[in-house]
């Protein structure tokens, strides 16, 4: 089974391949290190730019209004801040053209903690990428679906922000990507570059297929009648552990993968709290203006006669940065007893 970082990669290769994708772009992001955490080895149309986050979201932009798609990349989501107007203004153009300028482009940018990366390597984005106009915004818990949302990404006319998180890209998936190996030592034989000279090594390409995630599609995780928890990245995995400890219990939690932070599945959320009457919402970014409080605040506004609890949202403390020491980001961003501990909060509260 491939892992994140390979899923990606094995999408660029197919975009390159049948979508015209003539550019992916970025910090490190060619020969010879295949990107910081090796998502772009082996592919045909990569190539490293200058340090500069400005830059790379420009040239981004300027290549899209000729028409070509792009995938531009971002090293690390802690230094995408300085690009806020750039990526406003790509997010616009098509309103503020009346229609005559698509932006085909692509920005992948790797977010969240859980690497020890320290202050400035651990920024969480989601909440942020959501206020975007114009953009459409994923994040993916498994290979499989960062493959198919990147795909989707890349097809689609107008900017898409692909959010890779850190923590998961060396995790491996329960399925297989259409065309992958079963073998994931013949896949790492034949997409995974050695370690020392790469000048003359070359990916050998299996023959994956296409496979598209629609923006705005969610997918239940875990089914479950007492409590509906809503997550995407890899809080969901901790959400899909802590309802697998609580079965055992008694507990009934249906889980929820987002996939997609915008558009995102409004009435996947809505059939799910209509019939639990509990929703916990659950990220790693800060819980001031997190995204999950406008869920939460969107659950209460139309769905507040069908509520048994008050909606709750577990999320990252409010503070500037994320501490070095592996105490200090565990307190930082939701741990799985923070997750157990509210849901069975919510399922002790009484209507």
């Amino acid at each position: 089974m491939a892992n994140m970082a390979q899923a990606i990669r094995l999408a660029l290769h197919y975009a390159e391949k049948n979508y015209q994708l003539k550019d992916v772009f970025g910090q490190d992001v060619g020969m010879p290190l295949g990107g910081v955490f090796t998502a772009t080895q082996g592919l045909k149309t990569s190539w490293n730019s200058t340090l500069d986050e400005r830059g790379i979201i420009g040239m981004a932009m300027g290549i899209a209004m000729t028409g070509d798609k792009c995938v531009a990349e971002i090293q690390f989501a802690d230094y995408i801040f300085n690009t806020i107007d750039l990526l406003k203004i790509a997010g616009n153009t098509l309103w503020c053209t009346n229609g005559g300028f698509n932006l085909p482009m692509t920005v992948m940018t790797p977010v969240g903690a859980g690497i020890r990366g320290s202050v400035y390597h651990s920024h969480s984005f989601d909440a942020w990428a959501s206020r975007l106009a114009g953009w459409k915004v994923v994040m993916p818990s498994t290979p499989l679906d960062a493959y198919g949302l990147l795909l989707s990404c890349i097809n689609d006319p107008n900017p898409c922000l692909f959010l890779k998180p850190k923590a998961l890209m060396r995790v491996r998936g329960e399925e297989l990507i259409p065309g992958e190996p079963a073998d994931e030592k013949e896949l790492k034989a034949m997409i995974d570059a050695p370690i020392g000279d790469r000048t003359k090594w070359k990916a050998k390409w299996p023959d994956v297929q296409e496979y598209l995630i629609p923006f705005g599609q969610g997918k239940i995780t875990r089914d479950g009648e007492q409590i509906t928890v809503v997550s995407y990245g890899r809080h969901l995995l901790l959400c899909n552990e802590v309802a697998d400890l609580l079965k055992s219990e008694g507990y009934s939690v249906e889980v929820i993968d987002l996939r997609s932070i915008y558009p995102y599945d409004w009435q996947m959320i809505k059939s799910s709290v209509e019939k639990t009457g509990r929703v916990l919402f659950v990220n790693e970014d800060t819980e001031v203006t997190n995204f999950g409080e406008h869920l939460a605040y969107r659950v209460t506004q139309e769905l507040f006669y069908e509520l048994l609890a008050r909606p709750r949202v577990v999320a990252g403390k409010n503070v500037p940065g994320i501490g070095l020491h592996p105490n200090l980001e565990d307190a930082s961003v939701p741990q799985k007893h923070d997750i157990e501990i509210a849901i069975r909060e919510i399922c002790a509260e009484v209507p």
